[in-house]
């Protein structure tokens, strides 16, 4: 049976998560009335129902042919696995009050939306094409169901909730079912009376007068069209009790590709709720979230985007490292518990850990949080790897107040930029995030060098490629350029966290973009980091793109400044101010090209490799939403 086949490959990426599993055929009025009933509930963890009014039509259309729409799998509840039930939407509310026999882990679109349609007496609430919210009642057009050259899809019917379809801004009736003489007039038969047909039926040979030729017809949907419903055997794929919560886990995944993956904090909440009535992760997660915000009085500081699963990645590691540091230390037999936050480490965390570790972590995030503005890197796009929070938390989580030592900063700040110029948390790095924990913490103790410094490498020739804003090297360079004093060229004001967001502070061109390109300037070239600085948006403006020649002969008469001055001020962005108001190019960049290597040397604590070779570092990037948004608007 493929079903079985399927199941079997899924399970063999389980590895020694115990399962136990049963394959069989279940009855689909059975399994709709037991999910009516309560004896069949979802794991909280599920998403809402979400089909759309196609999807529901088309679901109907396959059931009423008998075409397999697909396995549902099923966990019996009473074992170790103790989610929080919720009864599928639209379920009667005493159906809350029963214990489910079984959760439903995969399938809970198609019995919710087969129980919305067939048995629900009431307006189905569903989406259209376009995404917009409609309310639907569903008929099935019983001429065009029977007519063999017809498509079957398009004998399914939804019409609004007053049962009346309309066209021309509702000017023009097409079809009236308000009332049940019209569905019998109009053969129309209703979805939800699909498992209770007896009336209907009654009803609509009495409306035609008992006439041989509509009775006839209608004994000939029932047979060809309501029958294959009653009849509908749904695979269902059950998992006994025993199975492990890591299995159910896996196994939910793997069988779940239609929709977003969940992540370990949606797996833990309903976990959590099933371990301790009432208790609820989501809204503590929420106080946690608004804590951290309000920690920082900025609106989009780093830690705003800050995700649930950062944070207990961060929990996991203290967890982990807590049990090994006591296994070691009582001396118990066998090898001590490895440090670990991968996901079935995360999944494994009881809710006591949960409880023990929260508070101190939410601290040491907010010293996270102090320590990035102490690194000039005030704004969540300007993170060179949120990953790279994980550790640090856990880290300043380990070492209190003494993070406040001017010897432990110097050394945090150097793990810090290594990890950020080795660009060395771009792929799977939980590996990474166990040693810098144990790693960082002994280094700082007066044990050996992490792996991360060590790891670290940067060769000069990295400079010359890094022209994308969303490159954690490239992030590192404009905040290493603030940490050393950079000054805006017309204000001269330093880039605090206050003039930063009120003086609208990025990285600009320091040759405009029009003016190199105009000198016949390759775009390669001018628009890498080593021609970009920080400046307010007002003496961007300022610049426009003009040559550095002129728009440095603008800046005093605006900014009431000396020349003096002015040099200064572009000195301290490691710019030798005679080369650019010589508007020579080539010259500024061999310059500053070696001033930034320089900067990038002194925040790493090792030298960088000036050769030549075509072996320099690939630049790993992570998108999100918003920054793919930003690279498509360059």
């Amino acid at each position: 049976m493929p079903s079985m086949q399927r199941i079997r490959l899924f399970f063999s990426g389980v590895h020694m998560a115990r399962v136990e599993f049963d394959s069989t055929k279940k009855p689909l009025d059975d399994l709709l009335k037991r999910a009516r009933d309560g004896h069949i509930q979802l794991p909280d963890f599920q998403r809402g129902w979400v089909w759309d009014d196609e999807g529901l039509r088309s679901l109907l259309a396959s059931i009423s042919r008998s075409f397999p729409v697909g396995a549902i799998m099923t966990l019996q509840t009473g074992g170790d696995v103790r989610f929080k039930p919720r009864t599928i939407e639209g379920a009667p509310e005493v159906s809350k009050q029963v214990s489910p026999e079984a959760l439903l882990l995969d399938g809970q679109q198609r019995i919710t939306s087969l129980y919305q349609t067939t048995m629900r007496q009431a307006v189905v609430d569903t989406i259209n094409a376009k995404k917009q919210k409609i309310r639907r009642f569903y008929y099935i057009d019983m001429a065009k169901a029977l007519d063999d050259s017809a498509d079957r899809f398009d004998a399914i019917v939804g019409l609004p909730e007053s049962k009346i379809e309309t066209r021309n801004f509702g000017k023009e009736i097409v079809r009236d079912l308000s009332s049940q003489e019209a569905e019998y007039e109009q053969c129309m038969f209703p979805t939800n009376r699909i498992f209770d047909w007896n009336d209907w039926q009654t009803n609509f040979v009495a409306h035609w007068g008992y006439d041989g030729e509509k009775t006839q017809f209608w004994f000939r949907f029932l047979n060809e069209v309501l029958a294959a419903f009653h009849q509908y055997q749904m695979p269902v794929i059950e998992l006994g009790r025993r199975t492990s919560r890591e299995a159910v886990c896996l196994v939910f995944e793997k069988v779940n590709t239609g929709g977003k993956k969940l992540d370990a904090f949606e797996l833990l909440t309903a976990i959590y709720a099933g371990e301790e009535e009432g208790f609820h992760l989501r809204d503590e997660w929420a106080l946690i979230t608004k804590r951290l915000k309000d920690s920082i009085a900025l609106k989009d500081h780093p830690l705003t985007r800050l995700q649930a699963t950062d944070f207990f990645q961060a929990l996991a590691l203290l967890y982990t490292r807590d049990r090994r540091l006591a296994h070691l230390a009582e001396g118990r037999s066998g090898e001590a518990p490895a440090i670990s936050c991968t996901r079935d480490t995360v999944l494994s965390v009881p809710l006591w850990a949960y409880k023990k570790y929260s508070a101190k972590l939410e601290e040491g995030l907010k010293k996270a949080g102090k320590f990035l503005f102490s690194q000039n890197i005030y704004w969540f796009k300007d993170v060179p790897y949120q990953s790279q929070l994980v550790p640090l938390a856990a880290i300043l989580t380990e070492l209190g107040d003494q993070w406040e030592h001017d010897a432990v900063r110097r050394k945090l700040a150097q793990w810090y930029w290594c990890g950020v110029f080795g660009e060395l948390y771009g792929g799977a790095i939980e590996t990474r995030f166990a040693k810098d924990l144990a790693e960082v913490l002994a280094w700082i103790s007066g044990g050996a060098e992490p792996t991360t410094v060590k790891d670290a490498g940067f060769r000069a020739e990295r400079l010359d490629t890094m022209t994308s804003r969303l490159s954690a090297a490239y992030k590192g360079v404009h905040a290493l350029l603030m940490n050393e004093g950079a000054r805006d060229f017309r204000s001269g004001q330093p880039f605090n966290h206050t003039t930063y967001f009120d003086e609208a502070v990025d990285i600009h061109h320091v040759f405009p973009r029009a003016w190199c390109r105009k000198a016949g300037i390759p775009r390669e070239r001018f628009d890498t980091i080593i021609n970009k600085t920080p400046l307010s948006s007002q003496t961007n403006r300022i610049i426009g793109g003009d040559a550095p020649s002129h728009y440095l002969a603008k800046l005093p008469q605006q900014g009431g400044v000396s020349d003096d001055e002015i040099n200064r001020h572009l000195e301290s962005h490691l710019i030798d101010p005679a080369l650019l108001r010589a508007d020579d190019f080539d010259a500024f960049v061999a310059r500053r090209r070696e001033a930034l290597l320089a900067l990038i040397e002194k925040a790493i604590g090792k030298p960088i490799y000036r050769g030549s070779g075509s072996d320099e570092p690939v630049e790993e990037v992570l998108l999100d939403d918003e920054d793919s948004e930003l690279q498509a608007a360059e």
